[in-house]
């Protein structure tokens, strides 16, 4: 599409018809969008490392993992709506800073007054309350970051930024849950994630560099196209609806892994220390050996010009490290398959992301189709709580709740391969 004479304003690239931005960005709004993706990391994971099982635990210590999994179940339902939803919504979006720019200011503050409400929430209901709010506001902001890659990062570069977001992803898990531990208390926790990720954003929406769209190229709104759009038929897109469901299996796995890391240290391992010091020693773990893959993992792919390799061989390694904290289940177990859950998660993650925006259906409608990409993300978030409690309380505990998030991860792996229109 083009502009209209006049509209374009130095450094704001307006989306060229081959579908790629206005200009290969620099690694400056590289850092700044990594950084921005790092705050809205920390807003979700400081609450699901630790702090909304400590509240859980502190409103209903006798029913602890039904609360987490009520919480974290209405959550994941709201962040399933609100991906596509708000990715659609920047995909129309015609502010003169660019469409994706308002939707991560609005995010940015939402989220921080989500976490506010958690804070200070007296019982379960303002606390379900609360997170759906995080939910809902965080989800806009990572909807319209997403979407800025394919905006404004040519092909041949996107395993590289995608390593980088990577990176940003666990290093958000790694701060969020550092900060939860060393606030002190629940409530503090809450703030310190809330006021870091209000700031993270400042640096990518000061740069002011987005795709814009003119005003006179944005089609009418009607609500029933606006609704069907969400619906991408995967008999007209199999490469994308076989990408939905691999990165969906891949994600269960991982959901079911990393949800109940504090009950399996308190109940299985029998952790003598502190739990929540156990859970941030095992995701810094997780996250230095994911640093050391993530971004070599993506620059290898976009040299090689091969994605589904990467995806298979990654998947195997996570699926690997689910199956030792089945078998293992012993502290020394688990900082080894923290170590190997690192290493596979860290090229799966960049190279994943570039698979899934070269499988894109429309260049008009990344925002959108993307956000139907991140329900994989957070359906299950939904589908794990309902899997674990029962398989923890009733049908043989941690050891078969990790061998079938080891199967669930091979299944993705395996499925990979269906995917044709990519190498």
């Amino acid at each position: 599409m083009t502009a209209e004479p006049g509209a374009e304003a130095p450094g704001v690239p307006v989306e060229g018809a081959d579908g790629e931005g206005g200009g290969e960005p620099g690694g400056r709004w590289v850092g700044a969008l990594s950084l921005a993706n790092l705050g809205v990391w920390v807003g979700w994971f400081g609450p699901l490392q630790l702090l909304l099982a400590r509240q859980a635990e502190h409103f209903t210590p006798g029913h602890k993992a039904s609360t987490l999994a009520l919480v974290t179940g209405v959550g994941a339902a709201v962040s399933m709506v609100a991906n596509p939803v708000f990715g659609a919504l920047s995909d129309r979006t015609t502010a003169r800073v660019g469409r994706r720019i308002p939707w991560v200011v609005a995010g940015g503050a939402g989220g921080a007054a989500g976490l506010a409400v958690l804070a200070w929430a007296p019982d379960v209901a303002a606390m379900t309350a609360g997170w759906c709010l995080v939910q809902l506001a965080l989800n806009a902001s990572f909807a319209a970051l997403t979407a800025a890659v394919p905006d404004q990062v040519p092909y041949r570069r996107r395993g590289l930024v995608g390593g980088w977001l990577g990176v940003s992803q666990v290093g958000g898990i790694l701060v969020g849950t550092a900060l939860a531990t060393a606030a002190g208390g629940i409530a503090a926790g809450y703030v310190a994630c809330a006021v870091f990720s209000l700031l993270a954003v400042v640096p990518y929406v000061a740069m002011r560099r987005d795709a814009r769209l003119p005003a006179s190229a944005r089609p009418p709104f009607r609500w029933r196209e606006f609704v069907s759009g969400f619906w991408i038929d995967p008999r007209r897109h199999p490469d994308f609806g076989w990408a939905w469901l691999t990165r969906f299996l891949m994600n269960l796995s991982y959901s079911i892994s990393t949800m109940y890391l504090l009950y399996y240290l308190t109940d299985a391992v029998r952790y003598e220390g502190d739990a929540d010091t156990g859970v941030l020693v095992l995701t810094a773990l997780d996250a230095v050996t994911l640093l050391a893959t993530v971004v070599i993992g993506g620059i290898w792919s976009d040299r090689t010009g091969r994605r589904k390799v990467f995806v298979v061989w990654s998947g195997l390694v996570i699926s690997a490290a689910t199956l030792l904290l089945a078998v293992w289940q012993t502290w020394t177990g688990a900082v080894v398959a923290s170590l190997v859950l690192g290493v596979g998660y860290g090229v799966y993650t960049s190279v994943d992301f570039a698979l899934l925006t070269d499988v894109l259906p429309s260049a008009a409608d990344r925002g959108r189709d993307l956000g139907v990409i991140n329900i994989a993300n957070a359906l299950p978030q939904v589908l794990a709580p309902a899997i674990a409690a029962p398989v923890v309380t009733h049908l043989g505990g941690y050891g078969v709740l990790y061998a079938l998030a080891g199967a669930i991860g091979v299944g993705g792996s395996v499925l990979v391969g269906r995917i044709r229109s990519v190498r």
